[in-house]
């Protein structure tokens, strides 16, 4: 089992840059693959980013568009998500998860397939 803490957000001019931090507890961190996702009121959670065990292999949203990178550092049994160019529209709580298995399967998008959330953190972009 493995719980996840995310800091970070906060609020932030358009244009601006934030860097969302995901602390793990417990020593199987580099076990699990890992995921931020992004909700906002009355919406589904959607898919943002994700990064194999290792950190050699990331997933990208279409949204991204080389303005977020995800990283991990698994002797800190944390994963970042570097945000850049920052918009309204990216206005939302973000979660880190973990993924169900050892290695990404095609579901990876599909919040269903993370077993562990974090609380959340909020991230207000104004315009």
């Amino acid at each position: 089992q493995v719980q996840l803490v995310e800091s970070g957000g906060g609020l932030v001019q358009a244009g601006g840059s934030l860097r969302l931090s995901c602390a793990a507890s417990g020593r199987t961190f580099s076990s699990y693959p890992m995921a931020w996702f992004r909700q906002t009121p009355g919406n589904e959670r959607e898919f943002v980013s994700a990064i194999s065990r290792s950190g050699g292999i990331t997933y990208d949203s279409h949204f991204m568009k080389g303005r977020f990178t995800i990283s991990r550092d698994n002797a800190k049994n944390t994963v970042y998500l570097q945000m850049n160019s920052l918009k309204p529209e990216d206005t939302a709580v973000y979660y880190c998860a973990a993924y169900t298995q050892s290695s990404f399967g095609s579901n990876y998008r599909e919040k269903n397939a993370y077993d562990y959330w974090g609380q959340g953190t909020q991230v207000t972009v104004s315009s």
